[in-house]
């Protein structure tokens, strides 16, 4: 005769909980859909025991004009939604630098917390100029890929808020997909370049895609004043934000307060 075996029976275990990955600081990244560098600094930035990083990206344009950076206006509040609803962020991050600057920081701010009320929220230009502020740089040197008519904005943008660009270049470079591709040595010869002779207190290489945290610390030391970027500046901002106050490696920034 055949046995046929019954599944024993599931017998319920008890359980307790704790903070979970995220218990010194959650933070919630909106990631542009074109990009592939953001996540990748971030996790070398952002590895640090009870901190946790959860993204969700937004639709954009590949080829970077004031006109499609505009575009991700509607797009904001619905990619905050989208990262942990229900539970708590310290903080939310905007991917984008030059969408900040053609929307505005209140503008995305105000995106963030109609989905988010009342959280902390940092931009790549909200962190550059809290990183100028706790770097006591007022002449700043940038270093961006965009086409000319970005560049533009960016500039104003910078000076409307009390920092001088003292020098600036471009690769003129208006699709993201290739601009993440732009070699660590190009930027960091273009960037020695840029700040020769300049009078720069300070660097700032604008865009997520370009990659410079690697090199941050040969950087500095390369060209003698300090430097920072896009992700860089977001990346230290948020751990500032969240209240994380660790010194970390990645360049003179890292081992700074906000001012």
């Amino acid at each position: 005769m055949d046995i046929i075996s019954r599944p024993a029976a599931t017998r319920p275990v008890a359980f307790t909980t704790d903070g979970g990955v995220g218990v010194r600081a959650a933070i919630g990244l909106i990631v542009l859909a074109s990009d592939q560098t953001i996540e990748h600094e971030y996790r070398m930035m952002l590895t640090l025991p009870g901190v946790a990083v959860y993204e969700s990206r937004i639709w954009n344009d590949a080829t970077i004009t004031p006109e499609t950076l505009r575009a991700m206006d509607g797009g904001i509040a619905e990619a905050a939604r989208l990262i942990l609803p229900g539970m708590k962020l310290d903080v939310v991050g905007f991917g984008c630098t030059s969408a900040t600057m053609v929307l505005g920081e209140a503008q995305v701010g105000a995106r963030i917390h109609e989905a988010r009320p009342g959280v902390a929220v940092t931009t790549p230009v909200t962190a550059a100029f809290a990183a100028f502020r706790a770097l006591r740089a007022q002449r700043i040197a940038v270093l961006t890929p965009y086409a000319p008519a970005v560049n533009e904005g960016i500039r104003a943008y910078i000076e409307a808020a009390g920092f001088s660009v003292c020098a600036m270049a471009s690769f003129n470079e208006p699709d993201d997909r290739i601009v993440a591709r732009i070699s660590e040595a190009s930027i960091a010869d273009a960037a020695a370049s840029l700040v020769a002779g300049s009078g720069a207190q300070a660097l700032f290489v604008s865009c997520t895609s370009l990659r410079l945290v690697e090199q941050i610390a040969a950087l500095e030391a390369r060209i003698g004043i300090p430097a920072t970027s896009s992700n860089h500046a977001m990346g230290w901002h948020s751990l500032r934000l969240a209240g994380v106050a660790d010194r970390l490696r990645f360049g003179r920034l890292f081992t700074l307060a906000p001012d």
